[in-house]
């Protein structure tokens, strides 16, 4: 059955998450990490008044799908989404963590974000029309919006803890995390991009661009964490409506951000919250994604 409120906050035994981020509450166990994805939503920064039903289980079961998918390429951190296999201290509250949650194996995260870029949108089409390229990726002149890039490409960026995050170069990035790790993460977004792109594709679908986060584990190897291919990590199109030249139609937060655009909120506190035909729709694009990418409904 479909949920009837969104779940905005979770606290566990009576504690608050040890780390709270705009939409994932994270627990702390001595080797492991509980992640549960709320129904948080957040726009333009900011974590809004209402949240979203059923998206966390959306981001959540269509991670694990995901996961499962591409362990192939490159590890992963999942352990397992049964409650009934969590440490004791969450097993009491499996109604509340079923088909939203994942027990994962801890690791040192990298301090970039991995994205791929197969067409040019978002930011990627800002900063092109200012400066014919993108995170220092120079590109044909004459692009239009939405069109399909000549070839796929990596545009790194900082992982701001607040406000947007910062397209840099790969050579700043391996600043960050070295050069031979940054070469080892170009080359695995591009695989896993060109994965899902071909997966979407049959689905009816175009992954126009995602992000991916990775973490190294103790031993050093790295392994891809967070989230993977969601309509809140990636742009994704309707291969039927696709027409170069304007902006798509998509499958994320589109009502949203159109519906706050139209109320000319300032962005900036107090934050709006959403009316109910706005929560509706954006819940049934969520629901869509996940159900034409896996063929299956949401548990």
């Amino acid at each position: 059955m479909p949920e009837t409120s969104p779940l905005l906050s979770t606290k566990l035994n009576g504690v608050d998450p040890d780390r709270r981020g705009k939409v994932r509450d994270i627990y702390e166990t001595e080797d492991s990490l509980l992640i549960v994805a709320t129904d948080r939503i957040s726009a333009f920064d900011y974590v809004l008044g209402s949240g979203i039903p059923d998206k966390g289980k959306v981001l959540t079961q269509l991670s694990a799908f995901w996961f499962t998918k591409t362990q192939h390429i490159v590890p992963n951190h999942l352990i397992g989404l049964e409650t009934k296999n969590y440490p004791s201290m969450f097993r009491k509250h499996s109604s509340t963590l079923k088909g939203r949650s994942m027990l994962v194996h801890r690791t040192k995260p990298l301090p970039v974000e991995c994205v791929a870029r197969g067409y040019l949108s978002g930011s990627g089409w800002k900063e092109y029309q200012s400066t014919g390229s993108i995170s220092g990726v120079q590109l044909p002149l004459g692009l239009r919006e939405s069109e399909r890039l000549p070839k796929t490409i990596f545009t790194p960026a900082t992982k701001a803890t607040s406000g947007h995050d910062v397209n840099i170069t790969e050579e700043d990035a391996g600043l960050l995390v070295g050069k031979e790790i940054i070469h080892q993460l170009c080359d695995l977004t591009l695989q896993l991009y060109e994965y899902g792109l071909a997966h979407a594709s049959e689905c009816g679908l175009i992954l126009a661009d995602t992000k991916f986060e990775f973490g190294l584990t103790p031993t050093g190897e790295i392994m891809l964490i967070d989230e993977i291919m969601t309509p809140d990590s990636s742009r994704y199109w309707p291969k039927d409506l696709y027409q170069p030249g304007k902006a798509q139609p998509s499958f994320d937060k589109q009502y949203v951000r159109d519906y706050l655009e139209e109320i000319k909120w300032n962005k900036k506190p107090p934050v709006p919250s959403l009316p109910d035909k706005v929560v509706q729709r954006t819940r049934h694009k969520y629901l869509e994604a996940y159900q034409r990418l896996t063929g299956q409904e949401l548990e």
